[in-house]
């Protein structure tokens, strides 16, 4: 059994209802819209979202009708973004399949991803889930946020670890948080419990971002990522910011001078790298990543033992020693 089918088990129940419950509130009435949706739905992931909001509410109190609309808000709004960012990104693939920027263009792909979005907005007043609906709409609100300010720093090249930590939190964080917190607020779980489930998700989505960071100094291909992808397009990460804290200032310029490149060689890529080695920095990130795991883990101690909350203990881990 992988490891995802382990933290799956005291959830399989509940994912086997969502499938089909996910695949009905997506249904239009346009032809090609179901069309592109069924591709969708073809190439969806590891469903971590969703899992996260059913074991939230398991380990918080258990299962209702409100969370089952809350996992399908999350998916569907976090679906929404990804179709959004493979524009924005012109990425021609997602999960190993062509994304829907590559097959059906940029136009298609907006209106696809806004279908998705007023969806999952209309679902949730259809069952009159308005505080949910509040929870998710803050953590888009807070996504949209982050990645602004990841762009804005890119261009002037002056992030410092504390800024990276306040884009993370937000770029990423927010939504991981938000299924934790939708998750425990839909088992009608005490204001208490509710926040530590925020809190835990908050930590365990910064520590999944480091390590999709960290992805960038594989030297293998296994997630399809190319290799110094975020040097190449000037996204300043923790290894990098550690690793120029820590230069001198001559080398802390030289290395500036090579991000400020619009296009790098695979000479000014190396030197960075070098860099980033010689002070240690991937050590240094994935220090601060455990530290976030262990910070997140160490909140479930408020919630009496249950298999649920072993699920999230080995999620915490998944998530920091996975390799995709």
């Amino acid at each position: 059994m992988s490891a995802i089918d382990q933290i799956k088990a005291p959830i399989k129940e509940e994912m086997e209802r969502f499938a089909p419950y996910f695949r009905d509130t997506m249904r239009s009435g346009s032809r090609m819209l179901d069309f592109v949706i069924r591709y969708l739905l073809r190439a969806k992931g590891k469903q971590m979202r969703p899992m996260l909001v059913f074991l939230s509410c398991k380990v918080a109190g258990g299962v209702t009708d409100s969370t089952m609309v809350a996992a399908s808000l999350i998916e569907l709004l976090h679906t929404a973004t990804l179709v959004h960012d493979d524009v924005v990104d012109e990425s021609f693939y997602r999960r190993g399949f062509f994304s829907i920027f590559a097959l059906w263009k940029a136009k298609t792909a907006v209106l696809t991803g806004d279908y998705l979005l007023a969806k999952g907005l209309l679902h949730s007043l259809d069952t009159g889930q308005t505080g949910i609906l509040r929870i998710v709409s803050q953590a888009v609100r807070e996504m949209s946020e982050g990645e602004l300010e990841q762009l804005e720093k890119a261009n002037r090249l002056n992030i410092n670890e504390e800024s990276y930590y306040n884009i993370i939190r937000k770029k990423t964080g927010a939504l991981i948080s938000a299924c934790c917190e939708a998750g425990a607020y839909s088992s009608g779980a005490s204001e208490e419990a509710v926040a530590k489930m925020k809190d835990f998700g908050m930590l365990i989505g910064m520590a999944f971002q480091i390590k999709d960071d960290l992805f960038d100094y594989q030297k293998t291909g296994i997630i399809g990522k190319p290799k110094y992808n975020d040097i190449q397009e000037r996204k300043l990460t923790l290894p990098v910011i550690h690793a120029v804290g820590e230069a001198s200032f001559i080398e802390r310029k030289k290395a500036m001078s090579i991000f400020g490149k619009k296009s790098k060689s695979s000479d000014d890529i190396q030197k960075i790298v070098d860099l980033v080695h010689q002070y240690d920095g991937v050590g240094y990130a994935v220090k601060k990543m455990e530290e976030f795991k262990n910070q997140a883990v160490a909140l479930l101690d408020y919630f009496p033992d249950s298999a649920a909350k072993k699920s999230l203990i080995m999620l915490a881990d998944y998530v920091v020693n996975r390799d995709k």
